[in-house]
């Protein structure tokens, strides 16, 4: 059974990686990787390769950034050809990325099976590039794997049909679970001066990349500000995205001593500063599900999430962009006013493990 498995960003890459490896347990199944290139930096996209021990893509189609139309339209054109040559029983996307979206479609239009994995999240802003990519992705897909019953919720009141949704957990914590030991043994910590002997000393970390949040210089700098006045109490780490980056650079990178700039980091190192974080303010996704499963307070800096089982059981709250209210909430959880929080169910290290049980059931 051929699977074309279809990457392009970072998170597709942690979420691939537990189901490749569950698939190379399964003789039947030939996985084929393809890598559309959306995310070509080193440390967007090949570190994750050596570390997480994927193999190397059977394809890179070098698409490379772009509006989201055009990077969508490359994305079609050049994977159809690749469908066309390997004919799978099934084509498997994951999260919510221009690479999802193109490869759903061009899959569908060739008659071709898609598989979506983290179906049926949803934030209900249309602003976001990402929930259209999901409502398109959901409707077009065959089986659609989710990690949480609101997920599921919602594929059925778009009316999607009861046979194709199925409730698996999430596959990102699998690959959490799966490389945490190995993170601890990263050494990002005395690199950053955060160790102290044996341990690290208290410190933040902090994500921005949303357009929402730095396409804007004016929405970008107010958030800077709330962080500076966090930075007074403790070091927070900001691994800059290279749009930030671009950003920053047009304001003058002018910043706190305490707020440290670094280059995008790794999947184990970033794994490891998660983790020892006295706290995390992020307007990424995925970082909300990996501080949940950590036990790790996060403070989401957007006005909605398509993840709100992390607000109920989790350890995440959403704060928006209102730099006195991101300030309250990051001054309660250093004070020690947390609600703790648990891991949601299914969250448990298995979700690669039924969806590729699920795959060889229902197709071969």
């Amino acid at each position: 059974m051929k699977i074309v498995n279809v990457v392009g960003a970072r998170p597709n890459l942690v979420k691939i990686a537990p189901l490749l490896r569950e698939m190379r347990r399964h003789p039947e199944i030939e996985p084929i990787l393809v890598h559309t290139g959306q995310h070509y930096d080193e440390k967007l996209s090949e570190i994750f390769f050596r570390q997480m021990g994927i193999p190397k893509p059977n394809l890179n189609l070098g698409v490379g950034s772009g509006s989201q139309a055009w990077q969508t339209g490359e994305i079609l054109k050049r994977i159809e050809p690749v469908f066309l040559e390997y004919r799978p029983a099934l084509v498997l996307v994951v999260g919510d990325v221009n690479s999802t979206v193109a490869a759903s479609l061009a899959a569908v239009k060739l008659g071709i099976q898609v598989a979506h994995v983290e179906a049926g999240l949803r934030s209900f802003d249309r602003t976001m590039p990402e929930e259209i990519n999901r409502v398109v992705t959901d409707a077009l897909a065959h089986y659609l794997f989710v990690t949480e019953e609101d997920a599921v919720r919602n594929l059925k009141r778009e009316g999607l049909p009861t046979e194709r949704i199925y409730l698996v957990g999430n596959v990102m914590i699998d690959a959490l679970r799966l490389f945490l030991p190995l993170a601890k043994q990263s050494q990002i910590g005395r690199e950053l001066g955060l160790q102290n002997g044996g341990g690290f000393g208290p410190f933040a970390v902090l994500t921005l990349h949303r357009p929402s949040n730095v396409d804007s210089v004016e929405t970008l700098r107010g958030l800077l500000q709330a962080i500076a006045r966090l930075a007074d109490q403790l070091p927070v780490i900001f691994p800059v995205h290279p749009r930030t980056q671009q950003r920053l650079r047009e304001m003058g990178n002018q910043s706190h001593p305490q707020l440290r700039l670094v280059p995008p980091l790794g999947y184990l190192d970033f794994l490891c500063l998660l983790s020892q974080a006295r706290l995390v303010l992020t307007d990424s996704g995925g970082i909300q599900e990996e501080t949940t499963a950590l036990g790790v307070p996060c403070l989401t800096l957007r006005e909605n999430t398509e993840r709100p089982i992390t607000i109920r059981e989790g350890t995440n709250r959403i704060v928006g962009r209102d730099p006195a209210r991101i300030v309250a909430a990051a001054r309660s959880i250093l004070a020690g006013r947390t609600n703790g929080g648990r891991v949601p169910p299914l969250w448990d290290g298995q979700a690669a493990k039924r969806i590729v049980e699920i795959v060889l059931r229902e197709i071969s």
